[in-house]
């Protein structure tokens, strides 16, 4: 297995980081969430890129905000990826082009998860809801613990398994399921 620090892999997948924060800032903004620093991007070794956002009362906007980089960068991934696929899937053509789509998709795939803190942020607002038997907070328990899993499985490549998954993957079941 190979080890590559994570500050590299980010390095070259920074679109996926881009997106990831950015999806974060949407639904901040989407729920009326303050926003007081963000960073899009940043060469560290420590973190990446962040929002800050002042704290959050309500249960479904803190789910929005965890996880709306998992839907939007998986989404993206898809959108991006799959016009590559089909002219190479149905006719064999491949150009340059293709190969930055396909680089730009699986980065944006691979940095779906949402982080630990994002989980931990979560987890507590999950914990109080839950008592009042709200089903979204209910439901929360075992993602949040499906993404402390996946973080920990990103020393063995899960995260970009993911990308290329959602990437590659699925259009071609997609593919012979439906069109063939």
């Amino acid at each position: 297995m190979v080890i590559i620090p994570g500050f590299l892999i980010a390095w070259l997948t920074f679109p996926g980081v881009i997106i990831h924060e950015a999806a974060h800032l949407l639904f901040c903004k989407q729920r009326k969430v303050a926003v007081f620093d963000v960073k899009f991007f940043q060469f560290s070794n420590k973190v990446s890129g962040y929002v800050l956002h002042e704290n959050v009362d309500d249960f479904t906007t803190s789910f929005l905000i965890c996880l709306g980089p998992f839907f939007v960068n998986t989404i993206l991934c898809m959108l991006i990826c799959f016009p590559v696929f089909l002219p190479y899937r149905m006719f064999g053509i491949v150009d340059p082009l293709s190969w930055i789509l396909l680089w730009l998709g699986v980065s944006i795939g691979m940095h779906a998860f949402p982080s630990n803190q994002d989980a931990s942020n979560l987890l507590e607002h999950a914990k109080s809801e839950a008592k009042k038997k709200n089903p979204l907070a209910i439901v929360s328990f075992p993602l949040v613990g499906l993404i402390f899993v996946a973080n920990v499985l990103r020393v063995f490549w899960l995260d970009y398994a993911y990308g290329l998954f959602i990437g590659l993957f699925l259009p071609e079941y997609v593919f012979k399921h439906w069109f063939l």
